[in-house]
């Protein structure tokens, strides 16, 4: 086996000290690094400055040579507003609903997965029966497709759907529950904190078993109750990744899209209509085809939550420091 590899390795350290003595040791590591940042720069970079420039021009046009320079126009047409929190006094009331829709949402399923996620977290973190087996459970939902989620639950909750067939046998009334905006939006919120709780449950039931185990022994010897170990011990030191986890909802929550758009399509109205789809409609399902207005409203949203992950940072930070 020596005799296979050695002499395959010697065809790769030649090339290796090839580049080594023409760059330099220090140098070398950016031969590596070339490709992925060439790949990163095409897809990333590239991307976002196209963005900048089709938000300072205007038309239909797709290609930048036809269409003309506005400047801001495009964010002073989105921001153009006698009351923001009435969207029916804005130039784009439809961007503003989805501002609304955007920030309730947030709010909703931030609070609803970290708690549901926290509590799953530290039940199945103790010692109970199948505990293998409900820790696959609840990931289970994250290894399927948004689309596949999003059509079951809409089946489920359709006028001729699992739900109304359930409420028929008791005798009650069936009810269109995605044609009435508040259920509509209260499921979209539901079908997304289900589908994605299983991903934070992991990461929180990691942070609990990094916590030492001597800390609750000594807990237990000085007979403190569970809440005050919970809020003494298990918090204060689960912080770090709860950062983690309210970071990483946060941006999966702005960027929600596929699962909302196959289970509501936006609707009933605008009611489910979120940031994301607004973007995609105005630039690409819609006519006309406002690409400018998708690129500024994408850069408004993208310049807020940057904002908001910075002040989340640096609050959990001043409080861990404090």
């Amino acid at each position: 086996m020596y005799k296979l590899i050695s002499p395959l390795m010697q065809l790769v350290d030649w090339p290796m000290r090839a580049f080594q003595s023409r760059f330099g040791q220090r140098r070398l590591a950016w031969v590596f690094l070339a490709p992925n940042l060439a790949l990163f720069g095409l897809f990333v970079f590239l991307p976002v400055i196209l963005n900048f420039a089709y938000a300072m021009t205007g038309s239909e046009h797709i290609l930048l040579r036809d269409r003309p320079f506005v400047g801001a126009q495009n964010f002073a047409q989105l921001t153009n507003c006698k009351d923001y929190l009435n969207p029916n006094s804005c130039q784009l009331d439809v961007f503003w609903r989805a501002v609304h829709n955007t920030v309730w949402f947030i709010v909703l399923q931030i609070g609803f997965m970290v708690g549901f996620s926290l509590l799953t977290a530290l039940i199945l973190n103790r010692k109970i029966r199948a505990r293998g087996f409900f820790r696959a459970v609840f990931f289970f939902p994250v290894l399927l497709s948004p689309v596949v989620v999003a059509l079951v639950w809409k089946w489920i909750l359709q006028d001729q759907g699992a739900l109304n067939g359930v409420l028929s046998s008791l005798g009650y009334q069936p009810y269109n529950w995605l044609l009435d905006p508040s259920w509509a939006f209260g499921f979209s919120v539901f079908l997304t904190v289900w589908f994605h709780m299983g991903f934070y449950t992991l990461i929180l039931l990691a942070g609990l078993q990094a916590i030492p185990r001597d800390v609750y022994e000594a807990a237990a010897m000085d007979a403190a109750s569970p809440w005050r170990v919970f809020r003494k011990i298990t918090l204060p030191l689960l912080m770090p990744t709860m950062i983690v986890v309210l970071v990483l909802a946060l941006i999966k929550g702005v960027q929600t899209f596929d699962e909302l758009y196959a289970f509501t399509g936006g609707g009933p109205g605008s009611a489910t209509t979120l940031m994301i789809q607004y973007i995609y409609e105005t630039g690409f399902a819609g006519a006309p085809r406002l690409f400018g207005l998708a690129a500024a409203a994408s850069i408004l949203l993208a310049l807020v939550l940057v904002a908001l992950t910075a002040v989340q940072l640096w609050v959990t930070r001043r409080n861990a420091n404090g």
